[in-house]
């Protein structure tokens, strides 16, 4: 039987797999671009549509470049190559005549935390951010000065003012998903109402996309009133140095990790002092290949090349699929996930990474590996007590939850501390167990392993199991014989090709 190592917060699980289990890795990375900076500006000067910068340019003495905090891929790198794309885009309006000083670096987060000085600090490098004599903007959601540019079935389209009063706009970004990267961080860019709205039942595939769809239209409105340019580039998948060296890319690196005697030490060890030692783990990413055009073509040709460098095959859905979440949030600051968010990272993030169809069986099992404890960051989380307070009223989850959210928006307290940079948005709870509902409408039942919050877990509508062997234990008994397993290796969490 194979044993597989998969993370479970920021315990490594060793679980004993079937002989007949699927074990879904993901391709190892290739190699990246020498010159990240040369890349994009070849990109730029050879679009796959509209004009070259050099001529959107023109006499132009004014613009603007929108870039999103890297909260995507996990894990993550400090020497993150979205830096060098952004040096690049500055260096090259530079030279075409555009000086630092009037150039405006416009920070989104969407509905996350407010990015603080530190953060923006990491988006370029230090030399960069030494010479930089520019305006350096941090999106607020709920700026009652955003300005409206038009409609998309009923919601206002409103961007900050640094996207309109300007002579150009380029959007710097990697390609991550469907709402993550190019037009989408024109939306994040906007109001609350249109990124509360924003959806989609796979993140990988444009239709049946409403938050692409929102976002495509915010596009095209604002090039109406601007000159607009993005540049995407393509990811690879995080190269892991030392113990967990070729995690979770080659088999040989499973059973050397699942044999290490240091594993026993490991788990013995706080939980606070494993986190620390693995975000002290060497992380390298490298980009593949830099495209630039219209922010939806450069995104959607970017996001093609990922997927394609990326996913792995799977001949058919299957009955059960396990699924680590590790100990950490998907947005940032990284901290320890509460309930909702790791529901979020197994179910709104991992199983919507998908393509042609969804990787489990209609009616099928969710196996999520954490151990579910209802853990608040002071005060980056406290939006996400607040969800989890309104589920203990009587009556059903959907009516509490329609009422707590109508309650999150007029929330000024809650305005008052994302607007300070101090919490997340009122309202990023209710998108985060929206992004989970197209994956609860296709599964049966998720079973929570290792949970030690069985009243969290319930809140939520799902399973607590008291260990993987359990889990897998119901969710063999649910499929009945026969039933294919599959084990997810992950972060980090990758494209799933899915046949039949």
């Amino acid at each position: 039987m194979p044993r597989i190592p998969l993370l479970s917060g920021s315990r490594l699980v060793i679980v004993t797999a079937p002989d007949d289990a699927v074990v879904l890795r993901p391709p190892p990375p290739g190699p990246g671009v020498a010159d990240v900076a040369a890349a994009v500006r070849d990109a730029l000067r050879f679009p796959l549509e509209g004009e070259p910068l050099e001529a959107l340019v023109g006499r132009r003495a004014r613009a603007t470049i929108l870039v999103e905090t890297p909260a995507l891929p996990l894990p993550g790198s400090p020497q993150d190559p979205r830096q060098l794309a952004v040096v690049a885009v500055i260096e090259e309006l530079e030279r075409l005549g555009i000086e630092t000083g009037y150039q405006t670096i416009l920070v989104t987060s969407g509905l996350a935390r407010r990015a603080g000085q530190r953060d923006v600090e990491t988006l370029v490098t230090p030399e960069t951010a030494r010479r930089f004599h520019g305006r350096v903007v941090v999106h607020d959601v709920a700026d009652p000065d955003l300005v409206t540019i038009g409609e998309h079935e009923g919601r206002p389209l409103r961007v900050n003012p640094a996207l309109v009063d300007t002579e150009l706009v380029v959007v710097v970004t990697a390609a991550e998903t469907v709402v993550h990267g190019g037009p989408a961080t024109l939306l994040a860019a906007g109001g609350a109402e249109a990124l509360r709205a924003v959806a989609s039942t796979s993140l990988l595939e444009t239709s049946g996309s409403p938050g692409w769809a929102a976002a495509v239209a915010l596009e095209r409105a604002l090039a109406r009133r601007v000159p607009l340019v993005g540049a995407s580039i393509v990811l690879h998948h995080p190269i892991v140095s030392g113990a967990l060296r070729g995690y979770p890319y080659e088999p040989e690196a499973l059973e050397r990790i699942a044999s290490s005697p240091l594993r026993h030490l490991f788990g013995a060890v706080p939980g606070g002092v494993r986190q620390r030692i693995l975000r002290a783990v060497p992380i390298e990413l490298t980009v593949a290949a830099a495209f630039a055009g219209p922010p939806s073509v450069a995104h959607a040709e970017a996001l093609l090349r990922a997927v394609e460098l990326r996913y792995a095959e799977l001949d058919r859905p299957l009955d059960a699929l396990v699924v680590g979440v590790p100990r950490v949030t998907p947005y940032l600051p990284r901290e320890r996930p509460n309930p909702l968010l790791a529901s979020y990272m197994g179910l709104g993030l991992a199983l919507r990474l998908w393509r042609n169809a969804f990787p489990v069986a209609p009616g099928g099992t969710a196996v999520l590996l954490n151990r579910f404890t209802r853990h608040f960051a002071h005060p980056t989380q406290q939006p996400y007590r607040a969800f989890f307070n309104a589920l203990r009223a009587p009556g059903t989850r959907e009516e509490l939850l329609a009422d707590a959210e109508r309650a999150a928006a007029e929330d000024a307290r809650g305005l008052e501390m994302y607007r300070s940079g101090r919490a997340c948005h009122p309202l990023l709870p209710f998108r985060d167990w929206e992004s989970c509902r197209p994956a609860l409408d296709r599964l049966g039942t998720v079973l929570i392993a290792g949970c030690r919050d069985g009243v969290a877990a319930r809140q939520l509508g799902f399973v607590p199991a008291h260990g993987v062997g359990a889990a897998l234990d119901m969710a063999r008994a649910q499929a009945g014989e026969g039933a294919r397993i599959g084990f997810l290796l992950s972060p980090p969490y990758f494209p799933l090709r899915v046949g039949g």
